[in-house]
């Protein structure tokens, strides 16, 4: 993979201190470190929020799902919001993020479904756009409002 742009790197961080701040205590936000959602798939989002600390993770490795998966997206869009919602949607993360750099966006992707006419044989049935100017509720942390303009750089 080519090397990433300082926007992308800048849009990690944000988004991993907002949805830290959203969360709060009792949570772990990782960035770009993976998830052993099975045998054969260890994604490693941008961002995931995980329950507990990093010291649950140590010896009992990658967390198995996660709360929250947000990809930062640039150069990656199209697989983003392909490949890589299949794959998240297979293994049941319910809330799963694009923060789209290009058209300065946030696409949120919910409720995961099998979909025997898709080439991945999972999706997303619920798909929002939301602008930088509007805010977004985690789905596990409901109370919480994060603004789409405070992950953007």
């Amino acid at each position: 993979m080519p090397p990433q742009l300082e926007p992308h790197v800048a849009a990690v961080h944000r988004s991993g201190r907002v949805v830290a701040a959203a969360f709060g205590p009792g949570f772990y936000v990782r960035t770009q470190a993976p998830l052993r959602l099975g045998k054969r798939s260890k994604p490693e989002p941008d961002v995931a929020v995980v329950p507990g600390s990093e010291a649950d993770y140590v010896q009992s490795g990658p967390p198995t799902t996660a709360l929250l998966v947000i990809e930062v997206s640039d150069t990656t869009l199209r697989h983003d919001r392909t490949r890589k919602a299949a794959v998240y949607a297979r293994f049941g993360i319910a809330d799963y993020w694009v923060l789209n750099l290009i058209d300065r966006q946030l696409e949120v992707h919910r409720r995961p479904v099998p979909d025997a006419a898709n080439a991945r044989r999972f999706r997303y049935e619920e798909i929002r756009v939301f602008g930088c100017d509007e805010a977004v509720s985690p789905l596990a942390m409901p109370q919480a409002r994060v603004m789409v303009s405070d992950m953007l750089v």
